[in-house]
């Protein structure tokens, strides 16, 4: 299939594009552990469950995203061809931006789980609270706008121009904008002293 989809590489510019493509598999592979380690060991979930349809789509979306990116690479790299590692301005950027949108990320996930415990880390409850500190005092739903960010910090990693990539980068963006927006309103419906300066996803903005 990668070599259906994948391309020859006829431009000089484009021998570092494996190092690019490799460099997003590791954050891909990082944000996943991260994630991973949070749901095990820091959020409390509720008795709710999810459909099995979606949980089939989630496992297919993360195969189809690494096959996304190993298709960026031209064949005659994936080959072991024209093979170079040199670091430019945009992996740094795009490095440095993931970190720092995957800390947030992090604190935000942690003040949400933190509503449900006590001081001593004990659950002692699976309601719903209004969480303030960090992101949360600009947005409903930091750890979603976080999201789109380290999905954004990938598409510089890659070097910027690459469209595919933008395109996930969309998807991101209409899928965690649907899930703010839902959640912004169950706050505000259920929660008569809720923040009203509060937007749902982006930060003064929507």
């Amino acid at each position: 299939m990668h070599h259906a989809l994948g391309r020859d590489s006829q431009n000089k510019d484009m021998g570092n594009e494996h190092f690019s493509a490799l460099l997003v598999l590791l954050l891909l592979w990082l944000h996943s552990c991260r994630r991973l380690a949070e749901c095990l060991w820091i959020s409390v979930f509720s008795s709710g469950v999810i459909h099995i349809v979606q949980y089939c789509f989630g496992l297919g979306y993360y195969i189809a995203v690494g096959s996304t990116v190993l298709c960026q690479v031209p064949t005659n790299v994936r080959n072991g061809k024209k093979l170079s590692v040199q670091i430019c301005w945009y992996h740094v950027i795009g490095v440095m931006m993931y970190i720092w949108a995957s800390l947030h990320q992090h604190r935000c996930l942690a003040i949400l789980a933190n509503l449900r415990k006590s001081r001593t880390g004990k659950v002692v409850s699976v309601s719903h609270s209004v969480p303030f500190g960090d992101w949360f005092e600009s947005v409903s739903c930091p750890h979603y706008f976080a999201e789109l960010l380290i999905y954004i910090s990938m598409a510089i990693t890659l070097g910027i121009h690459n469209v595919t990539w933008w395109c996930v980068v969309m998807y991101v963006l209409f899928n965690q904008a649907l899930a703010a927006v839902l959640c912004h309103e169950f706050y505000q419906k259920n929660f008569s002293s809720y923040p009203k300066h509060r937007k749902a996803f982006i930060p003064l903005v929507f």
